[in-house]
């Protein structure tokens, strides 16, 4: 069985984790902008 998030990622799972984490911090600017300019 392999770990889930080896130590030392290889190039493509470090890929994949930015890719989801640049999804998931635009989701949340998004998610606070429409906030702010709600009525």
């Amino acid at each position: 069985m392999q770990p889930v998030l080896d130590p030392n990622p290889k190039n493509g799972q470090k890929a994949l984790l930015t890719i989801l984490g640049a999804m998931l911090g635009i989701t949340v600017v998004i998610a606070v902008i429409a906030t702010v300019f709600s009525p």
